[in-house]
């Protein structure tokens, strides 16, 4: 009898794990071993794709590193900026001088996927969220996370804020590997907020039998997003699965594809390892669902010109003049620099503002096809008026 249902069991899991490959929508995937890197499972783990929240855990990864350094300690009081308190949700909704410690900023983001307090650690460790930024994509190459590039501390889209589940994956790892003093936060449900008791969100965290925690992500280009980590039997796995159709599908990918890769029943190369998976194949990130607003890059505030090369062939180079604009079209940045005459630097660039502020107009809003989603209100001045430009949410 015993033998039967362990065969039940074995065909029960194979079974599953095909049906994920067939009735899900297109997603990419990876389960590594966490004990020795082997990769245990992947669809399309190369393939560039949005973070979205998962961005969260280099702001982590940065925020533990700085810890372990002795830069910074866990009780330390940060302040919220102005910028800080206008993120949007998901969010503690802090105010422009309110405190927290650095340990409320790490379980509010872990739990709670907070924005704004990603923006004050970013803030507090780097001056600015920009100059952060620029530390996190530093410290992504710096770890063999080539096709990564970061663009803010939260995950709120950017055409070019971009990674890879296998990317993702070695991020996770080094976490677990680097910082063991500093992982048990991961597998919080729950932290209280000056007398308010807040509850994680992370589903496969509270119901997945040995799940450590790690992070969910979500926006209409990246779709549902999930890295997990979890023990069952001495065997320690790390999946990430990116571009879910719904929050349920994320959970269903994740713990079929651990099941079977706990139950051995994946197809095991021994000869690949995720240090030595090809990283030249991550072309361009998909769109994953039909909500928000495809066509519109939402970025920080900058305060010079950005100038960046990624390190994938298939995303063009990023430069503009137009200073502090937080969301445009690219077709109309394009226009608008088409629009400068090079005359002469001051001229140019005088005619570069003048043009901006009279081309450049903020998208239009699109109704939410989730209920997942926050209205987020991004001010931006375009012609003397400020509209709503699209809706966001990064669970």
């Amino acid at each position: 009898m015993t033998k039967v249902k362990l065969t039940l069991l074995i065909l029960n899991a194979v079974w599953l794990l095909a049906v994920s490959e067939v009735s899900y929508g297109r997603h990419a995937a990876i389960i590594i071993d966490a004990d020795n890197g082997n990769v245990l499972h992947e669809v399309e783990a190369t393939q560039s794709w949005y973070p979205a929240s998962l961005t969260k855990l280099m702001t982590l990864y940065m925020t533990f590193d700085a810890l372990k350094a002795g830069q910074i300690q866990l009780q330390d009081s940060l302040t919220a900026s102005t910028h800080a308190a206008q993120q949007p949700n998901s969010k503690l909704g802090l105010r422009r001088g309110e405190h927290l410690t650095v340990e409320d900023a790490i379980l509010a983001i872990i739990t709670r996927s907070a924005n704004d307090a990603s923006v004050v650690l970013a803030e507090y460790l780097a001056d600015t969220e920009e100059n952060f930024a620029a530390d996190m994509t530093a410290k992504a190459h710096s770890l063999g996370m080539y096709n990564t590039h970061f663009m803010n501390a939260t995950g709120l889209p950017n055409n070019w804020q971009v990674t890879t589940p296998r990317d993702m994956a070695v991020l996770a790892w080094k976490a677990q590997r680097n910082f063991p003093e500093y992982y048990h936060y991961f597998a919080a449900h729950s932290f209280n907020f000056k007398g308010t008791e807040l509850r994680g969100i992370n589903k496969f965290t509270a119901n997945y039998p040995g799940a450590e925690g790690m992070k969910t992500g979500f926006t209409c280009g990246s779709g549902f997003n999930l890295i997990g980590a979890a023990h069952q039997n001495g065997k320690h796995l790390i999946g990430v699965v990116m571009g879910g159709m719904t929050s349920k599908e994320r959970y269903q990918l994740m713990m079929q594809k651990m099941d079977a890769s706990f139950a051995n029943l994946t197809s095991f190369d021994p000869v690949r390892n995720i240090n030595t998976m090809s990283t030249n194949s991550a072309g361009t990130p998909p769109y994953q669902l039909d909500c928000g607003n495809g066509a519109v890059t939402r970025s920080i505030p900058s305060t010079h010109q950005v100038s960046y090369t990624p390190r994938h062939k298939n995303i063009s180079h990023i430069k503009t003049t137009a200073r502090g604009l937080n969301t445009v079209h690219a077709g109309t940045l394009t226009r608008a620099k088409a629009a400068i005459k090079p005359t002469n630097k001051n001229k140019a660039l005088a005619n570069a503002v003048r043009q901006a502020k009279v081309t450049i107009k903020p998208a239009g809003k699109l109704p939410a096809k989730s209920k997942n989603f926050h209205k987020a209100k991004a001010d931006i001045k375009a012609a003397g008026k400020i509209k709503n430009v699209q809706r966001v949410a990064l669970h």
